[in-house]
C-alpha cells in the first residue's frame, strides 16, 4: 500500500465520505489528516479526521488551506450530488461540481504539484452514449444535462490544471445507495423511508414514486468506498498521468424491481402514486443506465461484494430505527 503523509479530503462529512473517512483513517493511521468542512455544516467530522473549514467557491481560503497541508492525497468527493436537484438548479450545480473542483486544482497546482488526487465523477458523463449499451470507460463523453455537463468539466479542468507531476484517478461510479442517504433526493432511500413511515403508522399507506421502468446499475455505498481505496492503494503504481476507472456490477435492475423487492420486505402493504414531480423529461432520461467495471476488477482486484438485497435490507432497517427513534 503506498504512504501518504498529509491527506486532504473533500465532502467527508457527507453522505460517501461518511463512509469512506474512517476507513482511509484507519489505512493511513500516521497521515496528517483534515477533512474541509463548510464554516456553518452541522454534519459530524469522523474522529480521525481534523476538520478545516473552507468552501471551495472561495479561490482565497481554499488556496491557504492547500499552502499550509501541502497533501500528497486529495480524495475529491464534495460536490452536488443530486442528478434530479441538476434539472432545476444548473447554476448551483456548476458552481459545486465545475468551480469547487477548478478552485482546488489551482490551489494543489501552486502548492503541491507532484500531488496524487482522486476525484468522484459520475458514470452520467457518458450521457447519451449509454444508449448504446453498457459503457466502458472509452465510450465518448455526452451528458445530457447540467449534472453531467458539470462533471465532465470538472475531470477536464482537474487534468489539465493540476500540471505535469501530479497524479490524477478519475473515479465513475454508477447509483449508489446505504444508510444515511438522503430520502430528499434519491429514490432508493426515498422508498425505504416511505415504507417505514407508513409501517410505523406515520404516513398513509401510499408510496409517491417516478417512472419505475427505468433500469439502473446500482451498487451498495460500500462497495464504492471500498472501489476509492483500491484505487487509491494502486494508483502510484499506474502508468498514466491520469487515469478513468468505472465503478458498476453491469448489471441494471429497473426502478419498479426494486420497489418489488422493498414491497416484499414490508410489513404493511402499500399502493403507489405517480408523482408528476419526480418525473423527468424523457430527453435527459435514459431508459437503461449500465457500465462495463472490467477495468477496475482487472487493475485492483475490487469486487462487488454486496448484493442488491443487501444494500435494500439496509436502508430499510435503517429508516425503521429512525421511525423507532420518533417513538
Amino acid at each position: 500500500m503506498a504512504v501518504f503523509e498529509r491527506i486532504l479530503l473533500t465532502g467527508g462529512a457527507g453522505f460517501v465520505g461518511s463512509y469512506l473517512a474512517p476507513l482511509l483513517a484507519a489505512d493511513y493511521p500516521r497521515a496528517r489528516r483534515a477533512l474541509l468542512t463548510l464554516n456553518d455544516s452541522p454534519a459530524p467530522v469522523d474522529a480521525g479526521w481534523t476538520p478545516v473549514a473552507g468552501d471551495l467557491l472561495d479561490a482565497e481560503a481554499i488556496d491557504e488551506i492547500v499552502a499550509s497541508l501541502r497533501p500528497d492525497l486529495v480524495v475529491h468527493l464534495a460536490g452536488q450530488a443530486s442528478i434530479g436537484r441538476a434539472l432545476d438548479a444548473a447554476e448551483q450545480t456548476w458552481r459545486a461540481n465545475f468551480f469547487g473542483s477548478f478552485n482546488l486544482a489551482s490551489a494543489l497546482a501552486r502548492h503541491a504539484p507532484e500531488t496524487l488526487a482522486l476525484f468522484a465523477s459520475s458514470v452520467s458523463v457518458y450521457g447519451a452514449s449509454l444508449n448504446d449499451g453498457m459503457a466502458a470507460e472509452d465510450a465518448p463523453p455526452r451528458p445530457l444535462d447540467a449534472y453531467g455537463r458539470s462533471k465532465i468539466a470538472a475531470e477536464g479542468a482537474l487534468a489539465d490544471v493540476l500540471g505535469p507531476r501530479s497524479r490524477l484517478v478519475i473515479a465513475r461510479p454508477v447509483n449508489h445507495s446505504g444508510p444515511r442517504q438522503s430520502e430528499k433526493s434519491f429514490v432508493l432511500s426515498s422508498f425505504a423511508a416511505q415504507i417505514a413511515a407508513i409501517e410505523a403508522g406515520r404516513k398513509e399507506p401510499e408510496l409517491r414514486v417516478g417512472d419505475l421502468s427505468k433500469a439502473r446499475d446500482f451498487l451498495d455505498v460500500r462497495d464504492v468506498v471500498a472501489a476509492y481505496r483500491a484505487l487509491i492503494a494502486k494508483a502510484p503504481e499506474l502508468p498514466d498521468r491520469v487515469s478513468v476507472f468505472n465503478i458498476a456490477s453491469g448489471q441494471p435492475h429497473t426502478i419498479g424491481d426494486l420497489l418489488d423487492r422493498l414491497r416484499a420486505r414490508a410489513a404493511r402493504p402499500f399502493e403507489t402514486q405517480v408523482d408528476p414531480a419526480l418525473l423527468r423529461p424523457s430527453a435527459v432520461d435514459i431508459p437503461t443506465i449500465a457500465c462495463d467495471a472490467t477495468k477496475l476488477r482487472e487493475t485492483t482486484g475490487w469486487r462487488q461484494r454486496h448484493t442488491i438485497d443487501d444494500m435494500l435490507q439496509s436502508l430499510l432497517d435503517y429508516w425503521r430505527g429512525l421511525e423507532s427513534a420518533r417513538r
